[in-house]
């Protein structure tokens, strides 16, 4: 039988050889709307590894519709770059598409030399700030005709699709939507008025493109915005699109402003599918379903239970450009799997740094670090076998070095099972096992229970250690830290610690973020339990919320800093701190503590002395770096490195990159 994700798929003639499809993602790797060769490099290596289509972009249609970053297709200058582009992507065996777009009102003024963004009505961005200027009916007609222009020169540049976005905030959905159409003409009022601007859109480009030249629009599902459009008007709205110009819809969820979260680790895999098939089972064409797509088996399921007829892998595919041709191989154990953490793409975007990856090292990279095969082999042994560790040890190993690592545990993994064991975190645990399985790939020793010191070294004779022992708990000075209720954070989400029911959390950082909720899940109700009471009615809605929500613990998290999770990214910060107010955790901000006592702790809240308490006193004050073996290696003389947590305590991004680049700068 043929595997569903490998069967072609036909789009207005143009037939696929597979189900997957790489979605637009803003790579933040234009410079001044030129094609480079980073973005050649990037998507090549994506076609090599074996995805059906590629959707490059967004694209720009005008100068107020993106940013420098951005790909450019608003002039004809920029069609040679596109071509390019476009030949890359066919050469090395995918098909190519362009997506064109408008932010509309989500776009920057900084960006555009102080124009002011310009939107369907005067509606502050809450994404930016900035109020955008009302489009004049002229400003309407002439950025219809800028879509269908950028249109044409994708077909002219040799593509062989294009994609319109109508969706995720960006302008055309401001016209389809009532709380950014405030409109009284023919493009405002009611919701065929609101859905006129996105359907002239489409049928100048299809004129400009022709009837036999497949057009793609990424919609959404549900927009998860309250009081804007409904789930049911963008099934309308896929209907008519699929009636007329649209040859395929590519099923796009939330606004860049909605409260729901969309890409990072607490979605479930596939969660957003049933919006796709909300829309297949009302439309006649190929329906691609989005988000959280991270795994073959995920979409497999969704298209063999005729959920969608394809399924976007986008940031899939920033972790393992090679996961669709792993899959077709049946070598699927091997994929080393997105895990939502938006640490290097998402998070990227808002410091305007090109997309990286926390999973890949060389995402954002590709033939840009000199990874050739040393002609000086050595003897490497790596200490540590955290990410930072089995990072290094992998990228040794591949450039050319006899690699070996010692852990002092009996798993590899280090920190990042206790990255997962907050709820909605457990994807840490699967890049862990990755790690692990392309460690054992490439026949890297590893040795277990190995507490390091002088004489083994001195008998295992390496030419270079790299030392990724990682970080241990710091514990502030102050009095009763030795009373029998204090408990440490990571021995907490390790489950070696119990706590009572009254807990209060030292420090406000990350991690005492993740050991809050992960505590505030205690006594909750499961998602297979929520489902079985729901199914059978035994509770009623708002019941089931509650008991979804309320633990079994009281739970207080104090920060003597001015704000609660300053070391978290923007990605996932706002949707943790929704989860501190839905779940009931008290936060306490510019509170320093003063003494634990036997009956809580003692605090200064702003020169107040409060007595609080609590049966278990958490310590989440950071960590310090692992240093003990450092005077060591000193004395043995070996050229070493230290990586990791080891080096400085960061996130899990810089402990990869940091390992990679030591493992590939050993010459």
């Amino acid at each position: 039988m043929i595997d569903p994700l490998f069967q072609p798929i036909t789009i207005n003639g143009l037939t696929i050889k597979n189900r997957i499809y790489l979605p637009a993602m803003h790579l933040g790797m234009g410079v001044e709307y030129e094609i480079t060769e980073q973005i050649i490099d990037f998507y090549a290596l994506r076609a090599k590894g074996g995805a059906g289509l590629i959707c490059a972009g967004y694209a720009t249609v005008d100068d107020l519709s993106g940013n420098t970053q951005n790909i450019g297709a608003h002039d004809d200058r920029f069609i040679p770059g596109l071509q390019k582009l476009a030949e890359a992507i066919q050469k090395n065996g995918s098909l190519a598409c362009l997506q064109i777009n408008h932010a509309g009102r989500y776009n920057f003024s900084f960006f555009m030399h102080g124009k002011q963004p310009v939107a369907p009505s005067a509606v502050a961005s809450r994404m930016t700030g900035e109020t955008p200027k009302e489009m004049t009916v002229e400003d309407i007609h002439e950025t219809v005709n800028a879509f269908a222009a950028a249109a044409a020169r994708t077909k002219k540049a040799g593509f062989n699709a294009v994609e319109v976005l109508s969706g995720t905030g960006y302008l055309i959905s401001e016209f389809l939507s009532p709380l950014t159409n405030k409109r009284t003409d023919a493009y405002g009022g009611s919701f065929q008025n609101r859905m006129r601007f996105g359907m002239e859109v489409m049928e100048a480009v299809r004129k400009a493109v022709g009837q036999e030249f497949p057009l793609i629009v990424r919609m959404n599902g549900n927009d998860f915005m309250p009081g804007g459009n409904s789930r049911q008007e963008l099934q309308e709205y896929a209907k008519i699109l699929a009636s007329g110009p649209a040859d395929a819809l590519c099923i796009n969820v939330g606004w860049h402003e909605a409260r729901v979260p969309q890409i990072v680790s607490c979605v479930p895999r596939g969660a957003f599918s049933y919006l796709a098939r909300g829309i297949k089972e009302k439309v006649q064409i190929p329906v691609i379903a989005s988000h959280r797509i991270n795994d073959p088996e995920t979409a497999r399921e969704l298209i063999q239970n005729n959920m969608a007829d394809m399924v976007a892998m986008g940031r899939s595919l920033i972790a393992d450009p090679l996961l669709p041709e792993k899959a077709r191989q049946g070598r699927e154990k091997d994929i080393v799997h997105c895990i939502g953490c938006a640490q290097g793409c998402f998070d990227n975007l808002f410091r305007l740094k090109h997309v990286e990856c926390l999973c890949n090292p060389l995402a954002g990279y590709e033939n840009r670090i000199n990874s050739a095969r040393t002609p000086h082999p050595k003897k490497v042994m790596v200490i540590g076998g955290g990410a930072a560790g089995m990072t290094a040890a992998l990228a040794a190993h591949d450039k050319g070095h006899q690699v070996s690592l010692h852990e002092k545990t009996g798993r590899l993994g280090g920190q990042l099972f206790l990255a997962a064991a907050p709820p909605g975190r457990e994807e840490f645990a699967r890049f862990a096992r990755d790690l692990a399985r392309q460690m054992e790939l490439r026949n890297i020793p590893a040795v277990f229970n190995s507490d390091v010191d002088e004489f083994l070294i001195r008998a295992e004779k390496p030419d270079h250690i790299i030392l990724a022992t990682g970080s241990s708990p710091w514990a502030p000075e102050f009095p009763g830290l030795n009373l029998p209720h204090v408990a440490n954070a990571w021995d907490v989400l390790d489950n070696k610690s119990h706590t009572g029911a009254r807990v209060a959390i030292i420090g406000g950082g990350a991690v005492g973020v993740e050991t809050a909720l992960f505590l505030a899940e205690k006594g909750t109700l499961s998602a297979d339990m929520v489902k079985f009471l729901l199914v059978n009615q035994a509770e009623n809605l708002e019941t089931l919320y509650e008991m979804a929500t309320k633990g079994s613990k009281k739970i207080i998290l104090i920060e003597m800093l001015d704000k609660i999770g300053k070391d978290i990214g923007k990605s996932t910060k706002w949707g943790m701190m929704q989860d501190l107010g839905r779940f009931g955790i008290q936060t306490m901000t510019n509170t320093k503590v003063i003494r634990i006592t036997p009956q809580g702790l003692e605090v200064d809240q702003g020169g107040q002395i409060r007595q609080m308490e609590a049966d278990t006193v958490v310590l989440a004050a950071g960590s310090k770096p692992d240093t003990r073996l450092v005077s060591i290696l000193k004395n043995t003389g070996i050229p070493f490195d230290i990586i990791g947590d080891a080096q400085k305590v960061a996130t899990a991004f810089d402990a990869v990159h940091s390992g990679h680049q030591a493992g590939i700068s050993i010459e």
